[in-house]
């Protein structure tokens, strides 16, 4: 309840004026969302990307780098860690080396240094309200629909679910491959859009196992038995997903940025031991942070792979209107 007025009054502040917001010089795309964690935010962010460059344009990418140590703005380098930029951040820049990917906590100020850029992708800047992005993109949930959910404590909501009416487009994430139009249209009631608001629907595509490390011995791939290594927020999907193809024998699961420590790799490598013909399959962000570990042993090295994702939208209609009737 507390929470809820807080929300309230910092919003109300901004939208009357007395707390002052602006916009930044190039033409902005805020990627968010008002749900904790989950909604698939980076596969979104990369697939707006690819749509960008596909139209020509010249897109740089700005988030805040969660839980990174460094500070100020930063200019993410694919051969930098995670620890210096924060995953996200860093798995974008090692997939798109020909754009900009900058890291700032100030979006204001990273904006400003990146004023060359044609369009600039906001990560996660929908609640940052010092800054008014040129087209708000949020992302929802459909196993997690906020309109079946509560505000935090009692809930996953981090922002007041009215706010949605803010945004210009809502896309639905990790949908099923296939909804009819009775579907489509009961989403568009809950979520209670406005008639000029577009609605989009993706889902989640697989890709092939990738070596996490040069030294990865791909005829570990061929296990029929896995090891599961994760750090994000729901690893529901990814379970469900690899489950038709390998047995998970073992599941090592932490919260969602998890920096793996020593005593993580101990207790990793004893399951190798005791498993030795085992494949580890972990997610692309985790792969970033694992990358930082110190004295990661060979055994390891040779066997951990990760699972790449791509954000699909459901009909090709969807995928050609996406940025249709834009000034991108």
């Amino acid at each position: 309840m507390l929470y809820g007025l807080i929300l309230r009054l910092r919003h109300l502040a901004y939208d009357k004026g007395w707390k002052k917001s602006q916009e930044a010089s190039v033409p902005t795309i805020c990627v968010g969302n008002i749900t904790v964690g989950g909604t698939g935010k980076t596969p979104m962010t990369e697939l707006i990307i690819k749509k960008l460059v596909e139209n020509w344009k010249q897109p740089a990418v700005l988030s805040r780098g969660y839980k990174r140590k460094s500070k100020g703005f930063q200019i993410v380098k694919a051969d930098g860690t995670a620890a210096m930029y924060g995953d996200e951040p860093l798995q974008i820049a090692r997939k798109f080396p020909d754009i900009t990917v900058a890291v700032d906590k100030d979006r204001v100020h990273g904006c400003q240094q990146l004023s060359k850029a044609g369009v600039i992708v906001l990560d996660d800047a929908f609640q940052y309200r010092r800054l008014r992005a040129t087209l708000n993109i949020i992302l929802v949930d459909y196993n997690r629909p906020t309109f079946k959910d509560r505000l935090l404590p009692w809930g996953r909501l981090r922002d007041l679910p009215s706010r949605i009416k803010e945004a210009d487009i809502v896309v639905v994430t990790k949908c099923p491959a296939e909804l009819d139009e009775n579907e489509r249209e009961q989403w568009r009631k809950n979520l209670k859009l406005k008639a000029d608001q577009k609605l989009f629907f993706t889902t989640i595509r697989y890709c092939a196992p990738q070596p996490v490390f040069p030294e990865a011995d791909v005829r570990f791939t061929y296990a029929k038995r896995i090891i599961l290594l994760s750090g994000i927020a729901n690893d529901a999907p990814l379970r469900n997903y690899l489950s038709d193809t390998y047995i998970i024998h073992h599941r090592l699961a932490f919260g969602d940025h998890h920096r793996f420590s020593k005593g993580d790799i101990s207790r990793l490598m004893t399951l190798v031991k005791e498993n030795p013909t085992d494949l580890i399959i972990t997610t692309e962000k985790d792969a970033q942070r694992l990358r930082d570990v110190s004295s990661m042993p060979l055994e390891l090295k040779q066997r951990l792979f990760y699972i790449p994702i791509e954000a699909v939208f459901l009909t090709p209609e969807e995928d050609a209107q996406f940025f249709s009737n834009t000034s991108f």
